[in-house]
């Protein structure tokens, strides 16, 4: 036990001397117009398809929780033969890869490239961790600091990805566990499962839950079960946040995924499990009653987390490169 607290300790010192390396002036010379390219990118990008945002959302999330925040989870297969796109929580479901490409494109366009002999100037983890805060925006949702430096691995990993990102039937002790090893409090985890707030799940992820757990309420179990057979239809989608809106709008950055774990709506298993779970994992009731409540007590943990979840272990100084394409390494 002393050992993995130390484990954390450390881990959290990493992350402050990587956070010092980032600034929030990183681009004011080489590319000055860079951050309002990215916010035009991602607000054209949701204008088209309003569940871009969590795509966006998630794809940062992907990238933080798999060898840190270095875009890796950007690189294709054929780049670096094998890559986390196939991972198990990834294969099938991240989207939004076009969008990053788009931003990156349109960014190097106004960038002084004197400042790099001529090659790229923002990375593409950068970029990702901007159009993450500007998509949370895009629908509503709090702002935060996003400092930068930030530059891209050459490497990917499924094995990792495999390992690190935490699945849909987790208990919140397994939840924890899996943000704690990030550096993460259970109130932070908590915060950042609030993400559900928008975006969608397919139904193989929730079809566990909706057929074998009691804690589920009826209506909405009875609504589900519309688009979620009991076989067949593993890629069918519903909203992982059941707006209570009039009129409903999923797409909404709130505190409504919270509201909903009280009637017990939390549509994925390692969200319900936040809301009447047994102890000691109902140490999580509190936290969600207290967010279910307070929306701006919501938003400020949550934007607090994400800037904790930008600064993972990201690539600074001569580490990595700057892609020039954000699929493939330079």
């Amino acid at each position: 036990m002393a050992s993995s607290s130390l484990s954390v300790v450390l881990l959290l010192c990493l992350a402050s001397a990587v956070s010092a390396q980032l600034s929030s002036t990183y681009y004011d010379k080489s590319c000055p117009s860079a951050l309002s390219k990215i916010q035009a990118g991602v607000a054209a990008a949701v204008a088209s398809d309003r569940r871009m945002a969590a795509s966006l959302l998630r794809l940062h999330f992907h990238d933080c929780f798999v060898q840190g925040c270095d875009a890796s989870v950007l690189l294709n297969e054929t780049s670096v033969g094998g890559n986390e796109r196939g991972a198990f929580g990834n294969v099938g479901s991240l989207r939004g890869f076009a969008v990053i490409e788009q931003i990156k494109k349109d960014v190097e366009a106004v960038c002084k490239k004197p400042y790099s002999n001529n090659g790229p100037v923002v990375s593409c983890a950068d970029i990702l961790a901007v159009a993450a805060r500007d998509s949370v925006v895009a629908l509503g949702g709090p702002s935060w600091e996003v400092k930068l430096g930030r530059r891209d691995s050459t490497t990917a990993s499924v094995a990792q990805a495999n390992q690190d990102l935490p699945p849909p039937f987790l208990d919140v002790a397994g939840l924890n566990a899996s943000f704690a090893g990030k550096g993460f409090s259970l109130t932070e985890m908590v915060a950042l499962s609030g993400a559900h707030t928008i975006g969608m799940a397919q139904c193989q992820n929730f079809r566990g839950r909706l057929y074998n757990e009691p804690n589920i309420n009826t209506t909405y179990a009875t609504k589900l079960k519309l688009n979620c057979p009991t076989s067949g239809g593993n890629t069918n989608l519903a909203p992982l946040d059941d707006d209570t809106a009039t009129p409903p709008n999923p797409d909404l950055f709130n505190n409504d995924f919270f509201i909903n774990l009280q009637s017990e709506k939390g549509l994925l298993h390692s969200d319900q499990v936040l809301y009447n779970a047994t102890a000691p994992a109902g140490a999580t009731e509190g936290i969600v009653n207290g967010f279910a409540s307070s929306q701006a007590a919501f938003f400020s943990a949550f934007a607090s987390a994400m800037v904790k979840m930008a600064n993972l272990s990201p690539l600074t100084g001569s580490q990595g490169q700057v892609r020039t394409v954000c699929s493939i390494p330079n």
